[in-house]
């Protein structure tokens, strides 16, 4: 069985592509994005656990 860690991080709608950008290429796979205040997003990551 696959075994998961998550990530939770804010996205700046300014510079959204470049971080999803970053978080894919360290491993990490966009779950959701959700409206986050001051209108910037909030994204959850998760990728297999290593070990």
């Amino acid at each position: 069985m696959t075994k998961w860690e998550y990530q939770v991080a804010p996205v700046l709608n300014h510079v959204a592509a470049q971080i999803l950008n970053n978080f894919g290429q360290d491993g990490w796979e966009l779950v959701t994005l959700v409206p986050g205040q001051g209108g910037n997003d909030i994204a959850y990551f998760k990728r297999p656990a290593e070990g």
